[in-house]
């Protein structure tokens, strides 16, 4: 239930400054960094949630389920 938690809180996250890059760029019209910044914390944290999941399913915390074959 743990991942679970983790997974989701990256998730919002992730979304949160996906909506934080979208009111910079309406607001600061290309006058400062806080659009890229807020973008660059999105992408970083696509890419730690990713590697998050691969290393627990390397680990075996966490279980992928199969799909029926």
């Amino acid at each position: 239930m743990l991942q679970k938690l983790i997974i989701v809180a990256f998730l919002v996250l992730i979304l949160y400054n996906l909506g934080a890059g979208l009111y910079y760029m309406i607001t600061d019209k290309g006058q400062t960094n806080r659009t890229v910044n807020a973008l660059t914390k999105r992408i970083a944290l696509s890419v730690v949630l990713i590697l998050l999941v691969v290393l627990g399913i390397w680990t075996g915390v966490i279980q992928p389920h199969d799909l029926g074959r």
